[in-house]
């Protein structure tokens, strides 16, 4: 599955892929409420990022060790979500992906 966007600002637009759906947006921030969206078992829909990320990263506790998952409440939200990506990304939960729909 690919829940694909065309960038409207013509910069590249991050991808991260989780099993075979691929997210695509403009920011970190987009693909994590894509995710938060497509998590069907997530009770809190629509509520805060960082409410979906501390629901979240339990769930990820056989693959992100529990001394990386802290949900800081300095970090700005778009500096958060790409952190949580990097993470998901670093110990394998998911991967950021080239957009080969870019032109160089």
């Amino acid at each position: 599955m690919d829940r694909a966007r065309h960038s409207t600002m013509g910069a590249p637009m991050m991808v991260f892929q989780v099993g075979k759906t691929e997210y695509r947006g403009d920011t970190a921030l987009e693909i994590v409420r894509a995710l938060e969206s497509d998590t069907k078992d997530y009770p809190h829909r629509g509520q805060t990022v960082r409410s979906f990320l501390k629901w979240s990263l339990p769930g990820l506790s056989e693959q992100i060790p529990p001394r990386d998952m802290h949900v800081s409440k300095r970090m700005k939200l778009e500096e958060l979500a790409l952190n949580y990506l990097c993470l998901r990304d670093e110990y394998g939960a998911g991967r950021f992906l080239i957009d080969r729909d870019v032109e160089g």
